[in-house]
């Protein structure tokens, strides 16, 4: 097909009652099977091409059962094909009813001006490969701000993952396929009236893995922690490894890419092409990264063995999110009610995120009404003693620390006398603001130096949850800057405000490529970190971490590696001093040797820098290879 060229819509033939949906055929028959089908010649079931993909007529199997009947969805404004001479014509002639009109790639090349000359929803049809940083992330970032369907994407791992994705748009769930679930393993949520609730106190009392393969989903969410091949739901883990598929030599994998046991309890594995859905949520970060920015080869990924599966519907996270309570209890109502996943879920993170969190994959619903982001709070700066309590009122009052945290009694002493600096008359009021200042400076160091080694002896203390915890009481600014990442990317930096005196502003830099790299409170220390991306085991990672101090004067840093690194590694130096005489920035190294044992996988290390009660990190992720013999 020409893609410029404008395609009509009309409807597609209707299947025959008891007749399957779908029909696997070979990839020399696929052109005469989807011209049949196109000319509605006998009732013709929609083609898939499986000629060499045993994994995906067993989809097609498996998707018989959950799909009844054929009609072609409502077509998007707009279409284009990434990489059209490279993918089958028949496989673009079957997407071709999807879309009013069709636009050549070039077009892509003005992202930003795309709307003002194909204005409405955009339809991006090609291979995984060619979902690239450019141009999908100008598109993500080009769609107005609360569109609904603004961009909808057809994807797959191959020609014939692709043509399988577009076949399952066709299809129209049987009537009895009705199940909702929530499987979260970082929530509670209330339970809603006809959805399936279960979270990590069912995960120990429950067969999970039988209720998610056994259920006919119309729409399932999977939300947790992991990687883009993995979701984790307590002991059960929705696993994005395609055993059918193979892998791809040089590219980073998960443990068992190198012969080693999964990290989960492998009798506990969901194999996610495996999911009998009809829409599957990934609510997990980077559950669907964009192909230059995924960390793991694309046999491992979750993103492609879900469009492997039956599912038609598939909504996966580009990058970082902060997907909670709010996310769940909406997307619950709009699972009742009808209404899309995407809009739903990027709508209720607009007030958090300056960009769409949820990308869509599948042809979209009737658009929905979705309320306006929240308007940002105004902010000004401090001095250096209203600076000290601000943080001072925020580690306090916020709830971030436990009534017991080993700093109270300190932080507590300081936050009087910076009450007593503050007030007028005072016992103080004779000493000039030069004494006073410098009594506050002694008093920041001595406490910078027992946070940092504090930090350094469990970097899992409660002050390093203050992004999420200041972050979930905050609104968007919707000043956003363009930064380089350390990878090298653009990344997006933005700040949330606290909306209490206690809560303090959160700023934060997101790459597609390596997620939430920095996090910061205003006026405190910038930080970078910049290592090579893999290390061989039995190696040493060195780390150069870019240090801007927030003012002249003394900053801790130090290093920390994940828990389940922590054996395998030693960081040298475990804390240093750096006596900044002004504001440039300068640079401190860090060297994480590496065990023989370690195990090859990706992993990833966080530089932190302490100043005046304020605590600034950079995470870089990496990847341990096997050693070179």
């Amino acid at each position: 097909m020409n893609p410029a060229v404008s395609a009509p819509c009309h409807d597609r033939p209707t299947a025959a009652p008891g007749r399957d949906v779908f029909a696997p055929v070979a990839l020399g028959a696929y052109p005469a099977a989807v011209a049949r089908f196109l000319a509605g010649e006998a009732r013709s079931p929609v083609p898939v091409p499986v000629s060499g993909r045993a994994d995906l007529a067993e989809s097609v199997s498996a998707a018989n059962a959950l799909y009844a009947d054929v009609r072609a969805p409502a077509p998007l404004d707009v279409g284009v094909v990434l990489g059209a001479g490279d993918l089958p014509p028949a496989v673009a002639e079957l997407a071709r009813p999807l879309a009013r009109r069709w636009i050549d790639e070039k077009e892509l090349q003005d992202a930003a001006g795309l709307r003002d000359r194909h204005p409405g929803t955009l339809l991006v049809v090609g291979r995984y490969d060619r979902l690239t940083l450019s141009p999908v992330r100008d598109l993500l970032l080009a769609a107005p701000r609360g569109a609904q369907r603004a961009l909808t994407l057809l994807s797959g791992r191959d020609d014939a993952s692709v043509g399988w994705t577009v076949a399952k748009q066709y299809a129209v769930p049987a009537a009895d396929v009705s199940a909702l679930g929530l499987f979260t393993d970082t929530d509670r949520p209330p339970h809603a009236p006809g959805v399936r609730v279960f979270d990590d106190r069912d995960f120990e009392r429950a067969d999970i893995q039988g209720e998610i393969l056994g259920t006919r989903w119309r729409r399932v969410v999977f939300q947790g922690h992991g990687k883009d091949d993995s979701v984790n739901l307590g002991a059960f883990t929705i696993c994005g490894r395609n055993a059918a598929v193979p892998a791809v030599p040089g590219l980073l994998g998960p443990r068992c890419a190198y012969g080693l046991p999964c990290y989960k309890p492998e009798d506990k594995l969901v194999p996610l092409h495996r999911v009998g859905a009809v829409e599957v949520v990934l609510s997990a970060c980077n559950s669907g990264p964009l192909a230059d920015l995924a960390l793991y080869d694309p046999k491992y990924q979750l993103l492609l063995s879900a469009l492997d599966g039956p599912a038609r519907t598939v909504v996966a996270a580009v990058s970082v999110h902060d997907s909670d309570r709010p996310e769940n209890v909406a997307w619950m109502q709009a699972a009742r009610t009808g209404a899309d996943s995407v809009d739903t879920l990027n709508a209720s993170l607009a007030g958090s995120h300056p960009y769409p969190a949820f990308l869509r994959f599948g042809m979209p619903g009737a658009p929905e009404r979705t309320p306006p982001a929240p308007a940002p709070a105004d902010h000004r700066p401090d001095p250096l003693l209203l600076t000290a309590g601000h943080r001072l009122t925020a580690l306090l009052a916020s709830g971030l620390l436990a009534p017991q945290h080993g700093l109270r009694p300190r932080l507590t002493r300081l936050a009087r006398k910076v009450d007593q600096w503050v007030a007028r008359p005072t016992h103080l009021a004779d000493a000039s603001p030069e004494e006073i200042r410098s009594c506050l400076a002694a008093d920041l160091q001595s406490l910078d130096h027992a946070l940092a080694e504090r930090i350094a002896d469990n970097p899992e203390d409660e002050v390093m949850n203050y992004p999420a915890h200041f972050g979930d009481r905050s609104r968007l600014d919707p000043h956003v800057r363009e930064v380089p990442c350390h990878c090298g990317r653009p990344a997006q930096e933005f700040t949330r405000r606290g909306l209490l005196p206690h809560v303090l502003d959160t700023t934060c830099a997101v790459c597609m490529r390596c997620g939430d790299v920095t996090f910061r409170v205003p006026g405190s220390p910038a930080l970078w970190a910049y290592a090579a991306d893999a290390a061989e085991q039995g190696g040493e990672l060195v780390v150069r971490a870019e240090l801007t101090p927030a003012r002249p004067g003394p900053v801790r840093l130090g290093l920390f590696v994940p828990t389940y690194l922590r054996e395998d590694t030693a960081v040298e130096p475990r804390t240093v001093k750096v006596r900044a005489g002004d504001t440039r920035p300068r640079d401190v190294v860090f060297r994480v040797r590496l065990a023989p044992g370690t195990a090859p996988q990706a992993y990833y290390f966080t530089v932190f820098a302490v100043q005046d009660l304020a605590v600034s990190t950079a995470r870089r992720h990496f990847g341990v290879v096997p050693r070179r013999k």
